[in-house]
């Protein structure tokens, strides 16, 4: 089986995100490490542990970090709801988290796990913290799929980033430059068409019609509201599920190609943008663009960006995912 840790903000897609990869028989999730984002970080915790028991698992949660590395704190009830969960309110876990720490646990269990793939949800403050304490631990990571960033597109908390980016830039730049394996999938690939669409929602209510089924919907009630009169899209954006599909079936991601990509930190209208080499203009030796060696000592693309995602295999991924009979 695959080993897997999951760094989390949970809300709502987070959720669903967890819970396909709990679902996996082919997958070892060996724990969830929480950081504030979505929700803060006791909420968060919360949510991760309700889903864990939901999908009859025990998998271990660790809480970790509560504010950026050195940012105000900020969250996004207003697009998840007050429990990040669409006002569902669910019942409490009944297991508590653990006790160790969340970067502590992010270092022993990959230290103890050589290949693991690593799957972030959330800012990634938590995983920044842990490479700065333990450099070592890069090389045991096969794959650091990331949900973050926008890939020369719009952002959805301000027009140049992505959520999860913006509220931590300075841990994203810590991640992006140490070497991680990182494939990045921008929150633009959920757009559209990878929308959770009307007629879907109702299939997956009325006629799938399992404790997962439902939950995939019902606690995304607040997002898709916002989704739609926010973002302008026609149905539930489900960013973490589709950066957790290319997680456990990479051909989910149809376009590919590796590029220097730096966060922006010190812009005021920029803050947290994923600067994406595209056209690989850095590699040129030229004034204009020698601050990228800061990046990149060798000048060489290191991060893997996804353009395009098998929209249909995404979603069959996802309703294979809420079949599994817990």
């Amino acid at each position: 089986m695959r080993k897997m840790i999951i760094d989390t903000d949970t809300a709502s897609d987070d959720a669903v995100a967890i819970m396909m990869a709990l679902m996996d028989p082919d997958v070892d999730v060996v724990a969830l490490t929480v950081v504030a984002g979505n929700v803060n970080l006791k909420q968060a915790s919360i949510n991760a542990r309700y889903t864990v028991e939901l999908c009859g698992k025990t998998t271990p949660v660790y809480e970790g970090a509560a504010v950026p590395l050195l940012r105000e704190a900020y969250h996004a009830e207003f697009f998840h709801g007050s429990d990040g969960m669409g006002e569902m309110h669910y019942p409490a876990p009944k297991r508590p988290a653990e006790t160790k720490h969340a970067v502590e646990a992010l270092i022993e269990h990959i230290e103890a796990n050589p290949g693991i793939i690593l799957v972030t949800l959330g800012p990634m403050t938590n995983v920044a913290l842990a490479v700065a304490q333990a450099p070592h631990i890069v090389k045991n990571v096969s794959r650091c799929v990331v949900m973050g960033g926008a890939a020369c597109v719009v952002g959805n908390i301000t027009p140049a980033a992505e959520f999860n980016i913006w509220c931590d830039p300075e841990a994203a730049r810590v991640c992006f430059r140490s070497g991680l394996p990182i494939e990045m999938v921008g929150w633009e690939l959920c757009r559209g068409e990878a929308n959770i669409l009307e007629e879907e929602m109702r299939y997956y209510k009325e006629e799938i019609n399992t404790p997962l089924s439902h939950f995939t919907i019902d606690c995304n009630a607040s997002a898709l509201k916002t989704n739609q009169e926010w973002l302008s899209d026609p149905g539930i954006g489900l960013p973490d599920p589709v950066t957790m599909a290319i997680a456990l079936d990479p051909a989910i991601c149809t376009k590919s190609s590796k590029h220097q990509v730096e966060i922006e930190c010190e812009g005021t209208f920029t803050r947290g943008m994923t600067v994406v080499d595209q056209l690989n203009v850095t590699v040129h030796d030229t004034a204009n663009v020698g601050m990228w060696k800061a990046v990149n000592a060798d000048g060489s693309p290191h991060i893997t960006v996804c353009w395009e995602i098998d929209i249909p295999g995404w979603k069959a991924l996802l309703e294979k995912s809420v079949r599994t009979a817990v």
